[in-house]
């Protein structure tokens, strides 16, 4: 007869010593599986559980501390060098090689400081070129900050000078007041105005306008006295002023500007998410403006604004070589 058919008494102890053999041996009395092959129990599968979110928490959070690191500290400070050859139908043979330093957005304030625009003027020297220009945006927050960026700026090196345009942000705080920081420095800010540059015999105009975006640029002022078909070197802060600039009764080869940071932030197949006005049509390196033969450079620069991240957008100090087509 079958265990579950003797005496009430007998099944009793004998299910009783089964669950009890069970219990020591790791198997189940119903089942006859053990643990390693069959469901944990209930206090095991929630700890294990907990471990793993613990551990997934934790993980997240540092890889998010570690990206918040690095585009709030590293990347804003890790200057870059692009070197960019820039061939132009018109350029005369003798301005063929000529180099220019180009920097924009120090944005000296809260953010930038020092360490950032010594390194930048540093690299720029370095590089030797034959002429440097500045794209504007010399402070963030306060004309303050003009005097010590205008120092640092003071010691850039070129032998057809340093040359340097205004931007939103030095009208947005006081503009007499960076204006005058600059000019002290021997770096007087170009309003509306150009200056011819003679290389090898060979004239380059080089023009500065005051700020689009305050409505202060007069391009025809500027150019007035640029005779017909003499090459034009153009400096502006905003890059989307190229628009206007290619159509102008002036021989302008190429536009250099900054105004837009690259975006501060760009994500790959998306580009940059959030860009300025009038930095929107060409954010960032070179392009050509469709339907002329204007081409413009626009710098990503070495300071940021709020806030104050870069992501696959490294600060820049540019060096671009001309060259003459054909």
């Amino acid at each position: 007869m079958a265990a579950t058919e003797g005496p009430p008494g007998v099944k009793a102890v004998h299910v009783e010593n089964q669950a009890q053999e069970g219990e020591r041996s790791g198997m189940s009395p119903t089942t006859g599986e053990g643990s390693a092959g069959g469901r944990p129990p209930a206090e095991v599968s929630r700890r294990r559980f907990l471990s793993w979110v613990l551990g997934a928490g934790l993980a997240l959070g540092a890889a998010a501390s570690a990206t918040a690191g690095y585009a709030l500290v590293l990347e804003p400070g890790w200057l870059q060098v692009k070197r960019v050859p820039v061939v132009l139908p018109g350029l005369p043979p003798a301005l063929d090689g000529l180099s220019i330093a180009h920097l924009t957005d120090l944005h000296w304030g809260r953010y930038t400081g020092l360490r950032e625009i010594r390194a930048a003027v540093e690299a720029a020297n370095a590089l030797e070129p034959d002429l440097v220009v500045l794209t504007g945006d010399y402070v963030l927050g306060s004309a303050a900050y003009a005097e010590p960026c205008a120092a640092e700026l003071a010691a850039l090196r070129a032998p057809l000078g340093v040359y340097a345009v205004a931007g939103n942000h030095d009208h947005w705080t006081d503009i007499a007041t960076v204006g005058g920081a600059l000019a002290a420095a021997g770096l007087p800010l170009m309003r509306n105005e150009a200056r011819r540059l003679e290389v090898a015999g060979s004239a380059l105009w080089l023009a500065g306008l005051d700020d689009v975006c305050e409505g202060h640029d007069d391009l025809e002022s500027a150019l007035a006295p640029v005779p017909p078909g003499e090459p034009v070197l153009l400096l502006v802060h905003e890059p989307d002023f190229a628009i206007v600039a290619a159509f102008a009764p002036w021989s302008i080869l190429l536009q250099l500007s900054g105004h837009s940071h690259g975006g501060q932030v760009c994500l790959p197949f998306v580009g940059p998410p959030i860009l300025p006005w009038l930095g929107r049509i060409y954010p960032a390196g070179l392009q050509a403006v469709t339907g002329a033969s204007l081409q413009v450079y626009t710098n990503c620069g070495v300071g940021v604004i709020s806030p104050p991240v870069r992501i696959n957008c490294r600060p820049e100090v540019a060096l671009l070589t001309l060259r003459a087509a054909g």
